[in-house]
């Protein structure tokens, strides 16, 4: 039997059902498109069961009739307490019958109820919340997953890689929550078709829009707002969404600025666009366009005597995906996809003076950096029977990478001078092969093969990288589970600070720069409690070679040449070495009924070792965290009221700080005049330790939501008030080692001092649907 599945009311399609026959876990899942094949035995009769997570259970009575029956189904989403409602949770599709490891869902109906910074919900803060990922300094939206950096983060929407994820300097994500239908992050256990980082895949998928009906939801918060629409563009046949962000934080830093002699920005914000347009063409054909574009926009200016100090940070993301999606068979369909990402930052640095009552540039200064891809993707999905389910597929890109351009102009020339690395063309490919295979009503296998390979002027490069997961289904819905990957990375980011920050440069793999590359080995048990409760308990091993950073002392602004006279390249301020990380990840999560929610917990250790970085010895990376504690619930406490918090507790970031604070004098150069001070230049050095050698304090906070519905025909409206760190904890955000003079004329000493970023922060939001 096969069909498809939709939503009820707009017939979205709905990918992820279980559909399987009563009495029986093994059945299939619906993909993209929503349609699913499935093999059911021949009797008198069969009940076969729909079952998706947030909507009614469909249950339907077949009988033998054909060989071959269609069967589309319409679910009908949300959930009542009635007694039909309970006895359709029961049959919902467990975790223990799953045979994938280290992955999880996020729902997005949680991510609109769980508190947010000013009130925007971001989804990469929720992935924060979940065991095996460490978060970045306070606030930052950076995501650290066992012991990986942010570059080995393969972050996709619509399939196109998002190369920067952050507004605002890393405090919010480009991801607007109200255009996203599914969010799915992969830690380990990874198939064959995800290949090109080290770490995890983080998957979304844009909505489609409504194909009868336009609807539409906004909202109004303190420094952004944002609304969405969608509807159809021929009933029952095409559709499209429409969603716009936009930050006015500028206006209130202007509003707030005493003027251009005090150096804050008079311009900042940022802003993001999506679009989707799906097209159903007929029962085998769909087709969908999506796109993305956001920017972020700050500049300061200062005033000082005649001159005028313009500074400018600037960058942005833009994605495209043309995806066709064809039904061969009742067994085979393939999708096939044309990708584009785009990803630029620039700084800026302008100084102009006042001459003879003319104005004019004395100076200009441009730092530019960026990457773009061009991707082909086609996956072939193969219905092979009841045991059975193969995947094959390509994907090749092509990458252009911009390391670094610098831009300079004088007044008195007028003729900008430029010092740039030429852009750098490679090509990144793979195939794969994959095939889900259930041996036994106790067994689920995932075995799958992908064959990687890079292309470089100077260096090319072959990696095979097997794939095995692999569950086993005991008594009392406890299931033990295991899986091995490697990966391959051919792209990376140099990190200065480890932050994940706009700044950061993206290269790709060359002839003295190899591919970086991970072993990671996992194992871990599933309890199902009853037909919403499940308790996962995981443990890893994770081997990184080949990883890149700075050397010491080196940025990403480049010299025009190196010590012998040669041209600079960025490869000579990079230096490679290999890192571990390996601990255990408790999940307990509900996730339905009126409270919901999950508690995890996370022991790891991270550690690196570089030849030409800290004496060569090992030290721990900035995002290791021994321990890492969250706790996430919402209540609905009545029909119009709902009550959500978080608590997060976490081991004080790695860093390294100074030891001692000294002052040093320089000897007079003027050996002509014996009479002078022989020391005429004193200056403050800081001496550090070891790397990393320094823990910060532990960080803590609690998040507080009240939200308020009503109802009217159609409509909706949503107000909210929220507390961000509740009760005013004062997490470090950096350390600085200062001079402090002593009362009663005593010497100076040094003092470390903490810098806290946000106290308690309140914020009312209002957001409407219709």
């Amino acid at each position: 039997m096969s069909g498809f599945v939709w939503e009820m009311g707009n017939r979205k399609p709905l990918s992820g059902v279980h559909v399987y026959w009563a009495g029986h876990q093994t059945g299939t899942v619906t993909d993209a498109a929503g349609f699913y094949t499935l093999s059911v035995p021949t009797k008198d009769s069969l009940t076969v069961i729909f079952s998706f997570v947030g909507y009614e259970t469909i249950t339907r009575t077949l009988l033998p009739t054909t060989p071959k029956q269609t069967l589309n189904i319409y679910l009908t989403p949300g959930q009542t307490l009635t007694e039909v409602s309970v006895k359709s949770q029961l049959a919902r599709p467990k975790d223990s019958d799953n045979a994938q490891l280290s992955r999880i869902e996020v729902p997005i109906a949680q991510l609109h109820k769980i508190p947010a910074l000013l009130g925007e919900k971001d989804v990469l803060k929720v992935i924060q919340l979940l065991p095996g990922v460490q978060k970045g300094s306070e606030g930052n939206a950076g995501v650290y997953v066992r012991g990986g950096g942010p570059d080995q983060n393969l972050i996709m929407v619509d399939e196109a890689v998002v190369y920067n994820p952050s507004h605002l300097l890393g405090f919010f994500s480009v991801f607007n929550g109200d255009a996203l239908k599914g969010v799915e992050l992969t830690k380990g256990g990874f198939p064959a078709r995800y290949g090109g980082r080290l770490s995890s895949v983080i998957e979304m998928g844009m909505k489609e829009g409504d194909k009868n009906s336009l609807h539409g939801t906004g909202s109004v918060g303190l420094i952004a707002s944002r609304l969405t629409l969608e509807g159809p563009l021929q009933k029952g046949k095409a559709s499209f969404l429409v969603s716009a962000r936009q930050c006015y934080l500028g206006l209130l830093t202007q509003a707030l600025s005493p003027g251009p002699e005090s150096g804050l920005p008079t311009r900042s914000g940022f802003y993001d666009y999506n679009a989707k347009i799906s097209f159903d063409m007929g029962p085998r054909d769909r087709v969908y366009l999506s796109g993305y574009t956001g920017a972020d926009q700050f500049t300061s200016q200062r005033v000082y005597n005649d001159r005028t100090l313009e500074s400018g940070l600037g960058w942005g993301n833009s994605t495209g995906t043309l995806r066709w999606s064809h039904r061969f068979s009742n067994r085979v369909s393939g999708h096939t996809a044309l990708v584009f990402s785009q990803y630029k930052m620039r700084v800026s640095n302008e100084e102009t003076a006042t001459i003879a009552n003319q104005a004019g540039a004395v100076f200009r200064l441009e730092y530019l950096s960026g990457i773009r891809d061009f991707t082909l993707k086609h996956d072939l999905d193969v219905y092979a029977g009841a045991t059975h389910q193969l995947r094959f597929g390509f994907q090749a890109t092509s990458h252009r990478f911009t390391p670094s351009a610098v831009v300079s102009a004088k007044l008195e020339t007028g003729t900008p001078s430029m010092r740039a690395d030429q852009a750098i063309e490679v090509i990144e490919s793979g195939a794969y092969a994959e095939d889900f295979w259930q041996p036994t009503d106790r067994w689920r296998i995932n075995a799958g093969l992908r064959l990687s390979y890079f292309w470089h002027k100077d260096a090319q490069y072959v990696r095979p990288e097997p794939r095995l997961s692999v569950a086993y289904k005991l008594p009392a819905d406890w299931t033990v589970k295991g899986a091995y990957a490697m990966m391959n990375q051919y792209v990376h980011m140099l990190s200065s600070s480890g932050a994940g920050l706009p700044t950061d440069l993206w290269v790709p793999t060359t002839d003295r720069v190899k591919p970086q590359q991970s072993e990671q080995l996992a194992i871990g048990v599933v309890k199902d409690f009853n037909a919403d409760i499940a308790l996962t308990v995981e443990g890893y091993h994770k081997t990184m070679t080949n990883n890149i950073s700075y050397k010491e002392g080196a940025s990403f602004l480049l010299t025009n040449t190196t010590a012998t006279g040669a041209p600079a390249r960025w490869e000579d301020n990079v230096t490679a070495g290999k890192g571990w990380s390996y601990g255990g990840e408790v999940m307990l999560q509900k996730k339905t009924g009126r409270l919901s929610g999950w508690v995890g917990y996370t022991l790891s250790w991270t550690q690196w070792q570089f030849a030409n970085l800290n004496g060569g010895r090992k030290f721990f990376p900035r995002y290791d965290r021994r321990h890492d504690f969250s706790v996430v619930g919402v209540y609905e406490l009545r029909q119009r009221w709902t009550l959500s918090g978080t608590w997060v507790y976490g081991t004080g970031q790695a860093l390294t700080v100074p030891l001692s604070r000294y002052a040093v004098s320089a000897n007079n150069p003027d050996h002509s005049n014996p009479s002078a001070s022989p020391f005429i230049d004193t200056r403050n050095v800081k001496d550090y330790g070891e790397k990393n050698s320094f823990r910060a304090e532990a960080f803590h906070r609690m998040d507080l939501s009240l939200q308020y519905h009503t109802r009217k025909k159609s409509r909706e409206s949503i107000w909210e008030l929220s507390v961000y760190n509740a009760y005013n904890r004062r997490n470090p955000f950096y350390y600085s080692l200062e001079g402090k003079v002593e009362i009663d004329n005593k010497p100076s000493k040094s003092v470390l001092y903490r810098y806290s970023l946000f106290p308690v922060v309140p914020t009312v939001s209002y957001t409407f649907k219709f």
